[in-house]
């Protein structure tokens, strides 16, 4: 490293360094007082630990006072409290009590404590011969309260199958769970798993707490081959001795030709899925009163959504009539790995039986085409655990709506949806809890952090539409305050969303197709006579949304103005839109961007000789496609783990059905293999990155991830590798135990802190 180089990463990294210290809100719960004007909210935070390699996570508290139309008051706790090695906390219904899961680590327990409002009320420890760590991420999660509060049910990795035991005598008959000096442990049969960040996980199971006798048992009448998340408990029968969950089940036969494969499932919507239901495991039948059918549906998981295709998140609503979910039926019938989602409902029996079929009703249907400025359709990666207004019909949901995030409030009785986030806002916002009429949420910008506010109805003003307008109130914050560094850096910088035609719409393009995409854009001062960074979002069907993220400030703080483009075939566009890619990358995608591209040199927005470009994943892909189809345009790019030859990955990657459908469209599906013919891999290299990487003259930098599975190193090395055999400029960073995001504190940190001073030195040479 030169001299300049090396104080450039100084200077840099103190930077960085002041971005990484300012933490995260990872989830929110709401708690009214019997005081109807105040109410408690706890946050649960997270704050990279460089040193650890980890993250510390904590829990701060507000007390929020609301004095009709004085202005919000808020009293927060004086420090927060570290929670070490905890997994995940679940408050109770009524909010009395707390789950605290501190998930086993190097063969210890599992732990679960039951906390009430003064002490640990009750710990269970739950050895490995049970069941393996509990699942705490976004997808197959589910810890869920009875409504008595007196079972606790949840998803963990079933426990391992026992594996041979070897002798200098030969094979051990007998089962002995201990090993000695004299023995060995050989290996069991190998198992399919999720793939991309579900390494060793294949087999999410559903478990049942008694919290006073600490029995643990595992649901009976589910299939071995089926996956099972996102469990919740049915509301008390009429009756009051039926216990039903109802939870998510993944059957594992998704692979091609109906083959017996677990595709990869992270990110991955388009994985078949149907609502089941299934009685505790603690609620035996009454052999006196129970008929057979009965009996037989009391050990048996029933399918509650036959023929859908799709069905998540099931929420009941707070009196119990309504099963609501959202639908990925879309994806799953096209093959795109997101697509645009549905809502629909079960009308709920107050003693519903097995054999009583279920109808299910739609509330917001696909949006195909939206109109201008209209609703795009859902998209909604997550839902919370308790999304509903005090008038048990109304939900709130995070949606993505063109190029930011909104809140919408849908009528699931009338199918009504209604964007309740202010309507003239470029800001990005996102639900964190709802109590009562009161929603605590975030607002935030590419270069304004997160911001709390906490909305509400305001019945005395009326919007547009002749509803009552909500109205937000800004929650004074200690959580996310920037340095006055950062806001300095930050200050001068402008964000605008711009609207880009399409170039050249061909006439086989649907209407949706044709409509303008929007880039994201964020200024310097003098932005003409800065350096721009072109940032592209992987998916493709994916998105990038006018939130804050701290890599994107941290670039716009290093002097350069950020365009963030949403291609076609992004999310948050209507579907036509979204299926207009299928079967066009490396062609319309690219296209796009560089339309985005010109939009703003045209405009004068900026310098056209110093542009760099940087992407993840199929982002990485259009980086690596765009110094290579348009050589001429950037001084400079960075790509982390790209998909630069899809003809390698097929082979290697944990979605081979994602090569397929973004190479040759979806209706190739029904001849997709695990061994392509010669014409498959014949398109797959044409549709590639590494069919232009002779025309390559920018400089690259590579970030890579040594434990990707979704799109393993082999491709970024087999590309860098090329590239520096054609004496083309690249430089190759590996992160040995990063996945695909490359998100572990340290590596982040270096990810970008290496960007900055790549980017900084060829633009400066541009």
């Amino acid at each position: 490293m030169d001299a300049m180089s090396s104080e450039e990463y100084a200077s840099q990294s103190k930077l960085m360094q002041e971005f990484t210290n300012v933490p995260s809100i990872e989830s929110a719960w709401l708690f009214k007082s019997n005081n109807e004007d105040r109410s408690t909210a706890m946050f649960s935070i997270s704050q990279p630990d460089l040193l650890a390699n980890n993250k510390r996570k904590y829990i701060l508290h507000s007390h929020i006072v609301t004095h009709g139309t004085m202005p919000l008051e808020c009293h927060w706790s004086p420090f927060p409290i570290e929670m070490t090695r905890v997994s995940a906390v679940v408050p109770s219904p009524s909010g009395s009590k707390l789950l605290v899961v501190r998930n086993r680590e190097k063969g210890s327990r599992t732990r679960l404590q039951i906390v009430n409002q003064s002490h640990v009320e009750k710990e269970i420890h739950v050895d490995q011969s049970i069941h393996g760590p509990l699942y705490t991420d976004e997808w197959f999660q589910g810890i869920s309260w009875n409504h008595e509060e007196t079972f606790i049910a949840y998803i963990t990795e079933q426990p391992p199958q026992p594996k041979p035991a070897f002798n200098d005598a030969g094979y051990r008959k007998e089962i002995s769970s201990e090993e000695d000096c004299n023995s060995w442990r050989g290996q069991e049969d190998w198992e399919e798993d999720w793939g991309e960040t579900y390494s060793r996980k294949g087999r999410p199971s559903l478990f049942v707490l008694d919290i006073a006798s600490g029995e643990v048992r595992a649901a009976r009448g589910v299939a071995k081959s089926m996956s099972v998340g996102q469990v919740v408990w049915a509301p008390p029968s009429s009756s009051g001795h039926q216990k039903l969950l109802v939870f998510v089940g993944w059957l594992e036969h998704n692979g091609f030709q109906g083959t017996a494969r677990k595709l990869g499932i992270k990110y991955c919507s388009n994985r078949a899925c149907s609502l089941y239901a299934i009685h505790s495991p603690f609620e035996e039948p009454n052999a006196d009163n129970a008929s057979v059918s009965e009996s037989v549906s009391a050990s048996v998981a029933i399918n509650l959504t036959p023929g859908m295709g799709s069905a998540l998140f099931p929420r009941f609503s707070k009196d119990g009539k309504l099963l609501v979910f959202l639908s990925s039926k879309r994806a799953v019938d096209t093959g795109a790995h997101n697509a645009t989602d549905s809502l629909h409902r079960i009308n709920w029996p107050s003693d519903w039986k097995a054999e009583q079929q279920l109808s299910v009703a739609d509330v917001v249907p696909v949006v195909m085409c939206p109109q201008d400025g209209c609703f795009p359709g859902l998209y909604c990666s997550s839902m919370l655990s308790d999304p509903w207004l005090s008038d048990h019909c109304t939900m709130v949901l995070t949606s993505t709506w063109r190029s930011t995030e909104v809140i919408l409030s849908i009528d699931v009785l009338s199918g009504e949806v209604t964007r309740i986030s202010p309507q003239d806002s470029d800001y990005s916002w996102s639900t964190l809890a709802i109590s009562g009429n009161n929603v605590l949420s975030v607002s935030s910008s590419p270069i304004d952090p997160p911001q709390i506010r906490y909305g509400c109805q305001a019945s005395s003003t009326e919007d547009h539409d002749g509803r009552c307008a909500w109205v937000w109130d800004e929650v004074t914050s200690p959580l996310t305050a920037a340095s006055d560094k950062v806001k300095a850096l930050l200050s001068d910088h402008k964000l605008s969303i711009l609207r880009i035609p399409v170039p050249d719409p061909s006439d086989e393009l649907s209407d949706g197709g044709r409509l303008p995409f929007e880039a994201i854009f964020v200024s310097c001062e003098d932005s003409s006579q800065k350096p721009t960074v072109l940032i592209l979002h992987g998916g493709p069907h994916s998105t990038s949304v006018s939130s804050y993220s701290k890599s994107s400030a941290f670039l716009a703080s290093l002097g350069f103005n950020l365009l963030i483009v949403n291609y076609r075939g992004t999310l948050g566009y209507g579907e036509e839109a979204l299926q207009s890619l299928p079967g066009k990358v490396g062609s319309q995608d690219v296209q796009d961007c560089l339309a985005a591209l010109d939009h703003v040199i045209k405009e004068g927005l900026v310098d056209a000789s110093k542009v760099a470009v940087v992407g993840i994943s199929h982002g990485g892909f259009l980086t690596t496609h765009l110094i290579g189809q348009a050589s001429e345009r950037f001084a400079v790019a960075a790509a982390r783990n790209p998909v630069c030859n899809l003809s390698l990955m097929v082979g290697t990657t944990d979605i081979p059905d994602w090569c397929y459908a973004v190479a040759c469209g979806t209706e190739v599906r029904r001849l997709a293999s695990e061994s392509p013919s010669l014409d498959h891999l014949r398109i797959f290299h044409q549709k590639s990155p590494i069919a232009h990487i002779s025309k390559v003259k920018a400089p690259l930098l590579m970030l890579l991830g040594g434990a990707d599975l979704r799109v393993p190193m082999s491709n970024g090395l087999q590309y860098a590798r090329t590239l520096r055999e054609r004496g083309g400029e690249v430089k190759t960073i590996m992160f040995p135990e990063d996945t695909h995001e490359i998100d572990i504190p340290r590596s982040d940190f270096e990810s970008f802190l290496n960007m900055g001073v790549w980017f900084k030195k060829y633009l400066k040479e541009s």
